[in-house]
């Protein structure tokens, strides 16, 4: 990162207009907008620097290749806000969307979905179903989720639009009742006959979410609709020199807008009125006050009420994922013969993800075990960005893989035995991807200066630790759907906006605003909009 805190870190003023409290890839955003409209605003973050979630590190040691630990893909920022703030970025498409391996009539073949080529993804699959039917339903039904999309996207930069509104501007009442109203289940199964193609379809709806297709509290509609709508095409897209580039991006944006970034510096406490508030932070050792009008918090709404001493206003948050870095000598074979890994993990690679596989994990573990067909999903971001890796590991062939495991709640890691039950969740889901591998995945890996192998996983409780999630969710709580409710006050700025809380002067800028989740800097555009009475 480019702003090492100095040994003492020290506020250059006793007040300002503005503070935000956090310094992940929203609350930057947040800083930025409102210094650039002449407020004066202090960062804080607990951490030696900033970026939150969305950061490039070293991971392993003495290695030269700095991967996007935590976040790894961008679809939901929108092109206005880095136009805005006039980010240096580059965010580069995916050639394949995705690949999905299966045993097939005792053969090993899969699903590659190829952006590039609708004819091939077509053939392959006709030669999974042995028909055209999928194919066709699979176009029908991301034509819909296309539509809406374009419809839904534009409104998330601006003020929340109604239930009643909303409908409107999307104006197909099919679409409406299956991603709005109906459990997801319905939709996929009324759509797709295809065991595998469910699962693919159903993966978008629990990333980070521990729920099933017909949950009726529709938990996995509010997840499925985040991944679908990005910049109107879903697309997700690789950060060029790693999420940490965006980060970096971010934070010059707003020091070059005079916003004041302080890292190493613990909020402890807030305090309002309504109308001026106190801000209570460690930096170096010494305790400071700072009087502020208003107050953006960019940490999770249940950590917002600890520094405000409240009750919690709801159940507590879970994250349900495991999150696993790797560096690899070369990429693994595949049993399917038919398939390049080049191309295979250059999308997303769906491991143990069919319908039924999704629906016993979710049994399983909420029956209080790690699933014993653990799915997960990787992708290789070096292969379509091989800048995060230095000259001498691009040479040798070296690449990077992300694993992101599904149906892993945090409660599973609660107890005592948390590292022993890491270590079990990661052996299922390396058990489940060496399944489909023609060799064991331990071959490619490369590792570390000390001979270690270059793997590293976190739990839910590891991002709790490490990033202050609550139960390590990457939402910092469940997502909303992105209306407000028909009978909702108009007039009143910061609820229009998604970004309220019981204190008039106090804002959520962080993902548990309506409209967070992703790296999308969203929630902190909509809270300087709401913080200038915009």
């Amino acid at each position: 990162m480019d702003d090492s805190p100095s040994a003492v870190p020290r506020p250059q003023h006793r007040r300002y207009d503005v503070v935000v409290v956090g310094g992940g890839h929203n609350g930057l955003v947040a800083a930025a907008y409102l210094a650039r409209a002449g407020r004066s605003v202090l960062l804080l973050e607990r951490l030696g620097h900033t970026g939150g979630a969305a950061v490039s590190e070293q991971a392993f040691t003495g290695v030269d290749a700095r991967l996007s630990r935590y976040s790894y893909l961008v679809s939901l920022m929108p092109e206005r806000i880095r136009a805005d703030l006039g980010l240096d970025v580059e965010l580069r498409r995916r050639r394949f969307s995705s690949y999905t391996p299966v045993q097939r009539d005792g053969r090993s073949t899969g699903l590659l979905v190829d952006n590039g080529d609708r004819g091939a993804t077509a053939e392959g699959f006709r030669r999974l179903t042995g028909s055209g039917r999928e194919f066709e339903a699979w176009q029908e039904f991301y034509g819909r989720t296309g539509r809406v999309a374009r419809a839904v996207f534009p409104t998330l930069t601006g003020p929340l639009p109604t239930r009643s509104e909303l409908r409107k501007r999307i104006s197909d009442d099919h679409a409406w009742e299956s991603l709005f109203e109906r459990p997801l289940g319905e939709a996929v199964e009324s759509s797709f006959a295809d065991d595998l193609v469910r699962g693919v379809v159903l993966t978008d709806a629990l990333i980070g979410t521990f729920t099933h297709a017909h949950d009726p509290s529709l938990r996995q509609n509010r997840c499925f609709l985040y991944h679908v709508i990005g910049n109107g095409t879903g697309d997700w897209d690789v950060p060029v020199g790693g999420m940490g580039a965006v980060t970096d991006a971010l934070a010059s944006a707003a020091r070059r807008a005079g916003a004041e970034l302080l890292t190493g510096c613990e909020v402890i406490a807030v305090r309002t009125d309504g109308t001026a508030a106190e801000v209570v932070f460690g930096c170096g050792g010494e305790e400071w006050r700072i009087d502020a009008d208003q107050v953006l918090c960019n940490a999770a709404p249940r950590e917002l009420e600890r520094l405000l001493d409240e009750s919690p206003s709801g159940p507590d948050p879970e994250g349900s994922q495991l999150k696993v870095n790797m560096l690899l000598r070369r990429l693994p074979r595949l049993r399917d013969r038919d398939v390049d890994p080049g191309a295979a993990f250059a999308g997303t690679f769906h491991v143990a993800e069919s319908y039924r596989q999704l629906a016993e994990a979710h049994r399983e573990a909420e029956a209080g075990a790690v699933p014993s067909a653990a799915p997960s999903e990787l992708y290789c971001h070096s292969l379509t960005d091989p800048s995060i890796l230095g000259p001498d590991l691009r040479a040798q062939g070296y690449q990077t893989l992300t694993l992101f495991g599904l149906h892993l709640p945090a409660r599973l890691f609660a107890g005592p035995d948390h590292d022993a039950v890491r270590e079990a969740a990661l052996s299922a889901v390396l058990a489940r991807l060496d399944a489909v591998l023609d060799e064991p995945l331990a071959d490619c890996l490369a590792v570390d200066a000390d001979g270690r192998p270059c793997l590293e996983a976190r739990s839910p409780l590891d991002l709790e630790r490490d990033l202050g999630l609550p139960g390590g969710n990457i939402f910092h709580r469940d997502l909303a759907f992105p209306f407000t409710e028909d009978d909702a006050d108009p007039d009143a700025a910061p609820g229009r906006w998604g970004v309220a809380t019981a204190h008039p002067n106090i804002l959520l800028c962080g993902a548990g605003a309506v409209r967070g989740g992703g790296v999308s800097g969203i929630p902190g555009h909509n809270a300087a909009m709401a913080a200038l009475g915009w």
